[in-house]
């Protein structure tokens, strides 16, 4: 009998083991030329493209390239919903395509969405996707996804990206923070680190809290008083499962404090940085007095610049009407240098350009979107009551967090739209559509956040609320995403990629990268190519293309599913062109 059970508890020691599987995405991505040649003469225009990882729903757009001070300050569109100052804009929209995996071929027919046939020159195309196929994939069981309390901090001390994102909490009613490294087993709820807060009575945090760029032991959060009127930012030294400490000798005694309404602790973004600045926003829509505000702090506590948005978010003609005098903003993301705002109680989401705001305002707003466009718009309902009002918390959609990937697009959450996801918008603002996870219900959906920074985690992260209503129900979830982008140029050789001979060959994508990288080259001429895969030991170690080649542009995809984590090189050679690049390789 003693045997029977020892036997018992070796099996139950296994069986955990063999069920202790750590996150590892499916990753989707997408590779094309970055430079396509196009004669603009009303022929159709072919796109190669190599789809990875996933199948993808597609997004194909022409914008401008370079034009933006000839474009200038324009706002235009129902209601005058689309404004954009000096920014590059789009020109054609498609539809979504849906492509499986491998080589697929996009089309275009050279006109804009007026069916006007477009000019020869220059311009950017962008290639937006994601998995519309596919049911998510959890990456962690343990938090609780509440609202904006939820954010992903994707690049390290060094500035650069992490290869393994870190997913943090802010502290709800019982202010406990909590940690969680994506790529943990997403079942293990060990592996969550916990941080203590204790506040002065009276005091709440904001939504999201901001690691210290250069030291992750510090982190600050948003802070304000709802009855005495002040509002700033704290800093404190993160102590990992005890309580936090607050750096008292930072700015004035832990803090650094000014004069503002405050509604927020549940209902405010917090703080992000571009890793110069720490950046707050406060839109404060519970109450009757127009306030709408980013400032601009530095790291020593020093208030440099505070931009007064309420022209945008504020109105007294709705608040008049029955709606909100202020519409937010309360949920802010920072990507490449840009601020983008939301909130769920108003229509306007915007992109902000801080760093040049602080040398000439008239450099701040990059776009704006309102009311007109039907996307993540309020009260365009022909029943509506409220005919088209913007700040309006009584209607959906109800959109709890905004964010960007690394080519500008803005998702948030839709909240009360049925089945729908979330709205995505283009990077000058423009209104693309409302789509879709795979499987989705009408249930409520409080965020989803993009992971891009060329990691193997790279994707978007959501609550999933399928099985109940419950917003207690934990759990965050990963759905395949990418987005690439280029030229199409009536010149034959793009400006960034004159070559003497013709040849080319690009960085791989994604690097780092796991399992697998896709290598974008092209031949001046037809001939045998051969593409090596070395370790760092100069040894060959794998050989993905040998054979004859048409010239053009090619793509060729390494699954290094069987080799161990490191630095790889790959060697592309035809003829007497040879040429290496540098690969690293993710587990």
């Amino acid at each position: 009998m003693k045997k029977l059970y020892i036997v018992a508890i070796v099996c139950m020691f296994f069986t955990s083991i063999v069920f202790a599987v750590d996150f590892n995405p499916n990753l989707l991505k997408l590779s094309a030329s970055p430079t396509i040649h196009y004669d603009f003469d009303g022929s159709d225009l072919s796109i190669p493209i190599t789809v990875s990882g996933t199948p993808a729903g597609l997004y194909l757009l022409v914008f401008t390239k370079d034009r933006g001070s000839s474009i200038g300050t324009v706002q235009n569109g129902h209601l005058g919903w689309h404004y954009v100052n000096k920014i590059d804009t789009c020109l054609y929209l498609s539809g979504i395509q849906n492509f499986d995996i491998g080589k697929n071929t996009l089309h275009w027919n050279g006109k804009d969405n007026n069916n006007n046939i477009v000019p020869a020159g220059e311009y950017t195309y962008y290639m937006w996707a994601y998995d519309n196929i596919n049911t998510k994939q959890m990456a962690l069981k343990a938090f609780t996804f509440d609202y904006m309390m939820f954010d992903i901090e994707e690049k390290g001390e060094d500035g650069m990206p992490l290869a393994k994102p870190i997913a943090h909490t802010k502290p709800w009613t019982n202010n406990i923070a909590m940690k969680w490294t994506i790529g943990n087993d997403p079942q293990d709820s060990t592996l969550i680190e916990t941080c203590a807060f204790s506040i002065a009575e009276g005091f709440y945090l904001g939504m999201s809290p901001q690691y210290d760029p250069t030291d992750h032991d510090y982190v600050y959060y948003e802070i304000g008083h709802r009855d005495n009127g002040t509002m700033g930012i704290g800093k404190w030294q993160w102590v990992p499962n005890g309580p936090a400490e607050l750096q008292v000798d930072w700015a004035d005694n832990g803090y650094t404090m000014w004069s503002a309404i405050y509604t927020g602790g549940n209902a405010d973004a917090g703080v992000v940085s571009d890793g110069d600045y720490l950046y707050i926003c406060a839109g404060n829509h519970y109450t009757i007095e127009a306030e709408a505000f980013v400032k601009v702090v530095d790291f020593d506590g020093t208030l440099l610049k505070s931009f007064d948005i309420s022209d945008w978010w504020s109105s007294p003609e709705e608040f008049e009407a029955g709606g909100q005098m202020n519409g937010g903003p309360n949920t802010m993301d920072e990507r490449n240098g840009m601020l983008f705002l939301s909130c769920h109680c108003s229509c306007t989401k915007q992109m902000l350009d801080p760093v040049a705001g602080m040398d000439d305002e008239d450099s701040f707003y990059k776009w704006s979107n309102t009311n007109g466009d039907y996307i993540l718009d309020h009260n365009f309902e022909e029943d509506a009551d409220k005919p088209w009002m913007c700040n309006d918390y009584n209607v959906g959609p109800y959109m709890y967090t905004v964010t960007a990937d690394d080519n500008l697009f803005m998702l948030c959450p839709a909240r009360d739209m049925g089945a729908v996801s979330f709205g995505l918008l283009a990077p000058d603002g423009t209104g693309i559509s409302y789509l879709s996870y795979a499987g989705e219900t009408a249930v409520p959906k409080f965020g989803t956040f993009v992971v891009d920074g060329e990691t193997p985690f790279d994707g978007m992260y959501t609550d999933n609320r399928s099985a109940t209503e419950d917003r207690s129900t934990p759990g965050v979830w990963f759905v395949g995403h990418d987005t690439i982008k280029g030229i199409i140029s009536n010149n034959p050789v793009g400006v960034e990629e004159k070559k003497p001979d013709g040849y080319f060959i690009a960085q791989n994508t994604p690097n780092p990268f796991n399992p697998t990288t896709t290598i974008s080259y092209r031949l001046a001429s037809a001939g045998n190519v051969t593409i090596d895969i070395f370790n760092a030991a100069g040894q060959k170690v794998d050989t993905i293309v040998d054979g004859f080649m048409s010239a053009g542009d090619h793509t060729a995809t390494w699954n290094a599913s069987d080799f161990s984590a490191g630095i790889y090189f790959c060697s592309v050679k035809s003829g007497s062109f040879s040429k290496t690049v540098k690969m690293t390789l993710l587990k």
